[in-house]
C-alpha cells in the first residue's frame, strides 16, 4: 500500500504496512479508499500535533512572563 502526502504540490510516497488479517479485511471494503483515509488521518494528526507544539511554546513564554510580573511583585512588597 503507497501513501501519499502533499508537500507544496509535491508528492512522495511511503510504505505502510499492515498485518495480513487487516489488509484481508480491507479487501472487503474496495468502495474505501485507504490510501485517501490514512493521508488524512496522518495529515490530521501532523497538524494537531504541530498546533500542541505551538501552544506548549507559547504557554513556556507565559510562564516566564508570569514568574517575571511574580518576581516584580514581591520586589515592589519588599520596597514598601
Amino acid at each position: 500500500m503507497f501513501l501519499y502526502i502533499n508537500r507544496k504540490r509535491k508528492m512522495v510516497s511511503i510504505t505502510l504496512s499492515v498485518p495480513e488479517e487487516i489488509h484481508e479485511l480491507m479487501k472487503k471494503f474496495p468502495e474505501v479508499n485507504w490510501s485517501g483515509l490514512v493521508r488524512t488521518c496522518i495529515s490530521e494528526r501532523a497538524k494537531k500535533l504541530a498546533l500542541k507544539e505551538e501552544m506548549l511554546r507559547q504557554l513556556e513564554k507565559e510562564k516566564q512572563f508570569n514568574g517575571w510580573a511574580v518576581s516584580l511583585i514581591r520586589e515592589g512588597r519588599k520596597n514598601k
